[in-house]
């Protein structure tokens, strides 16, 4: 048997195992019906019962409090970026947002919400090419928004809020789209959670968004009904022809977090996970981290070497050992190790031996 190879990608990403052994079983034969999964009509009472289950499972991983709503809405997280100003700023007559930009996706999000509203920028780490999570707090947002907006972990730069910030009465809306069910959160001090489903969820093209009750039915007048979160809640978000095939490799990969644990296991793991990489890089004088160790993320831990043509050896030496997609994204340059979830801890124990084996022959 062939030695695995670990995808480190930053998402598209790895899912589980099982997942993908249980979805290679039903997709020529779901349920024994003689049809794929992919077959199968959105409104049948086979893809419905998947729908429910999902819904099911996202309430008891998340401990979801019953006053919120789960949408499955097309277009992946950045649709969302035009969907929260859509569907929140007419909540008060100001149109008024404060966001806090920490990197590449929250700067796109406050970028396209300017479109709908007064967008006011309170917080930011742009100076030191999103290097830390900068301080944000409800002391900074006016009583006269409609929300304040973070990107709870920064895929490109590599930083995370540890802890999410406390905004009081004033909703909180979080792109979660790369630490989604990572750990624990406390759903019931935020407003409304998105995710794109590619990194922690499942395939690209969908995303999850966690809504209250009260901050459903206010969207601007000229809001597209499939980006007016109201039709979601009042169609089970099949208003129209939903990607069943994400949907139903969701259910299974939230049924994976379950039987593993939970989010309070996977917290652990994910913290020990990032923990053997870092060290290897704390300990080194040949590898540099990029982001504030304060800040580092649990999700994508990035570093640089020495020069590029080392890091071009780097990668190609780390794919010849099994080790997938490492490269870092151009902005920052050197290595990203996307480590989410799916991804299991032995996969970073050997991204750790390597690092310091190719330190110990090329440093």
């Amino acid at each position: 048997m062939n030695d695995p190879v670990y995808n480190f990608g930053a998402g598209p990403s790895m899912l589980p195992v099982p997942v993908m052994q249980q979805v290679q079983r039903d997709f020529l034969d779901f349920n024994n019906m003689g049809v794929s999964l992919i077959e199968i009509s959105h409104r049948s009472k086979e893809f419905e019962a998947v729908l429910a289950r999902c819904d099911e499972l996202v309430r008891e991983v998340a401990r979801l409090p019953a006053n919120y709503q789960i949408l499955y809405t097309h277009g992946g997280a950045q649709m969302q970026f035009a969907a929260v100003p859509m569907n929140l700023l007419a909540r008060k007559p100001a149109r008024k947002a404060v966001y806090c930009e920490t990197g590449h996706f929250s700067r796109l999000g406050n970028i396209e919400a300017q479109r709908y509203g007064n967008i006011v920028i309170a917080s930011h780490s742009r100076d030191s090419k999103y290097d830390h999570i900068p301080p944000f707090n409800r002391a900074m947002v006016n009583d006269d928004a409609s929300y304040a907006y973070i990107t709870s972990n920064n895929t490109i730069y590599g930083t995370q809020y540890r802890e999410l910030p406390d905004m009081g009465d004033m909703p909180l809306v979080v792109d979660a789209t790369s630490d989604i069910f990572s750990r624990t959160v406390d759903f019931s001090k935020l407003g409304v959670v998105f995710a794109g489903m590619q990194k922690n969820l499942g395939p690209a093209g969908t995303a999850l968004v966690i809504v209250r009750d009260d901050l459903v039915g206010h969207a601007m007048e000229r809001t597209p009904s499939l980006l007016d979160w109201s039709t979601y809640v009042k169609n089970h978000s099949l208003a129209n022809t939903n990607s069943t095939f994400n949907i139903y490799v969701m259910s299974l990969v939230m049924q994976w977090l379950k039987d593993e644990g939970g989010t309070e296991a996977m917290g652990r793991i994910n913290e020990e996970k990032a923990q053997t990489l870092y060290q290897v890089i704390d300990s080194s004088g040949f590898y540099r981290g990029t982001a504030h160790p304060d800040h580092r993320s649990r999700m994508n831990a990035t570093w640089v070497l020495p020069n590029e043509e080392l890091t071009a050896l780097f990668l190609q030496q780390a794919l010849a050992n099994g080790l997938y997609a490492l490269k870092g994204h151009k902005v920052v340059g050197g290595i990203r190790a996307s480590i989410y979830n799916a991804v299991p801890l032995k996969a970073c124990l050997k991204l750790a031996e390597f690092m310091r084996e190719f330190e110990r022959t090329h440093g």
